[in-house]
């Protein structure tokens, strides 16, 4: 892809100041578009900003806690305010509770689903109030392969990935006559700690012989997000190193 793709664009990221989120950010500033950069990690948010910044990249750190409205609201208009246009999001911040589900409160249960699903919600409509006024934009949200298989204990984690799934194609069909394009990426195993340390099994469990880095998330990111590309909208892809359609017995 022509790293020039996304000059003159603005991108907003959610959960951006570490992670998968920090290296959308890394990706989309090097494509030439001005990132906005938004956790409620101020510290790590700021170093991640100024981190593009000292490479000569346009990036600001802007903090948000997307289970707030408000917040949400603001967060956007500091992005057209700082750039005069907004184009793309990326919905990523998310949280998890690994607990029985025989044990898990019902406040937990409600701050995963804020916090990764409803979320996605509220920031897309805030977003495409503004994009629509452009003449359209695009929105992509990360879910998790967790929305189609699970392990024992993730309901509430499943059930927010499930959620975003779902409020992907919902939006697609309701903005598009916004010329606003909506897809879901759910990433599998992306590692974004000691690469190195991994284990040969680690890799070699994937189909394609490997554990994920955020630079497959992001490349995923730049086709959904491309201008070109006006006729994928509503998708859901699966990056997963083809974990997802492994067939596994026990002997």
């Amino acid at each position: 892809m022509n790293t020039t793709t996304f000059k003159g664009t603005t991108v907003v990221i959610t959960g951006a100041a570490k992670g998968i989120g920090k290296g959308l950010a890394e990706a989309y500033a090097a494509a030439g578009a001005d990132v906005i950069v938004s956790d409620t990690l101020k510290d790590e948010g700021q170093q991640t900003a100024e981190q593009l910044q000292a490479n000569g990249y346009s990036a600001v750190f802007v903090p948000c806690d997307v289970r707030d409205e408000h917040e949400i609201k603001q967060l956007m208009e500091e992005a057209v305010r700082r750039t005069g246009r907004l184009d793309i999001l990326i919905n990523n911040a998310g949280v998890s509770r690994w607990k029985s589900p025989y044990e898990l409160k019902v406040e937990e249960w409600d701050d995963v689903l804020n916090t990764n699903a409803r979320s996605c919600f509220l920031a897309s409509r805030e977003a495409a109030l503004h994009m629509r006024t452009n003449g359209g934009g695009a929105i992509v949200n990360i879910s998790s392969t967790r929305s189609v298989m699970s392990e024992p204990n993730s309901e509430a984690y499943a059930a927010s990935k499930g959620a975003i799934v779902a409020l992907t194609h919902a939006m697609a069909v309701s903005l598009g006559p916004d010329g606003i394009r909506v897809n879901c990426i759910s990433p599998g195993w992306i590692e974004t700690g000691s690469y190195d340390q991994l284990r040969p099994e680690d890799h070699s469990q994937h189909p394609a012989g490997r554990v994920g880095v955020p630079k497959d998330i992001a490349k995923a990111c730049f086709y959904f997000t491309d201008p070109d590309n006006t006729f994928v909208t509503g998708t859901h892809l699966v990056v997963d190193g083809g974990m997802t359609r492994k067939m596994i017995y026990e002997e």
